[in-house]
């Protein structure tokens, strides 16, 4: 548990299994989830299991406001306060840190970035824009995290299909036929592992890049 000006937050660690040249993890990769879950969804677990035998420590991060029981998260400020008030504990083993997260979280992520360090961003499902709403579009924090970054983005998801991103200094995965959640379906002949596979693949060669 972390205290933040938001709110008591949450760190589950997962801590690098693989060996490195060091002898130890090379990098931290802190996940934050979005406005309508928390950790325990498919693309974060998935992660958190893949990436230690790469080197990389996964830190799952409960925003103040979930681990608080509330059903609805708090105005962008607040999110990233309680980010920011969480950016030590993520730094204390003197590693790198990418800071990442899924929808709001990838949000909080950008547009927090440059200010506190952070190696790279890795937004998982951005929210480019509301569902229907192309108009309304948030491209401005994606473009504007100033550090090295990996969009991963389900092929189907109405908050912004790969298609409808713009030119960027910035790297881009689709998961075919996923949607905001990186679900499949049954129909598009790929399976739940496979799109989870495309997903984790992606960032460890990304996060080995970087390295």
């Amino acid at each position: 548990m972390v205290d933040t000006v938001a709110g008591p937050a949450r760190i589950t660690w997962f801590p690098a299994t693989g060996t490195t040249k060091t002898g130890s993890a090379r990098l931290v990769l802190a996940v934050s989830h979005g406005a309508g879950g928390g950790v325990e969804t498919r693309d974060l677990r998935a992660l958190a299991a893949a990436l230690p035998a790469h080197g990389v420590t996964v830190a799952l991060v409960e925003q103040p406001w979930r681990v608080a029981g509330k059903k609805v998260a708090p105005a962008p400020k607040t999110l990233d306060a309680g980010w920011r008030g969480l950016w030590p504990a993520l730094t204390a083993a003197g590693l790198p840190v990418v800071a990442g997260g899924r929808s709001a979280g990838a949000r909080v992520a950008c547009r927090t970035a440059t200010e506190l360090g952070a190696h790279a961003v890795l937004a998982l499902s951005f929210p480019l824009h509301p569902p229907g709403k192309p108009e309304k579009s948030r491209k401005d924090e994606l473009l504007g995290s100033g550090v090295p970054t990996l969009v991963v983005q389900g092929g189907n998801d109405p908050f912004g299909r790969p298609a409808e991103f713009p030119p960027g200094e910035y790297e881009l995965t689709e998961v075919p036929y996923a949607d905001h959640g990186f679900a499949v379906p049954k129909k598009s002949g790929l399976t739940e592992d496979q799109a989870m596979e495309i997903l984790t693949t992606a960032v460890t060669g990304w996060l080995s890049a970087l390295a």
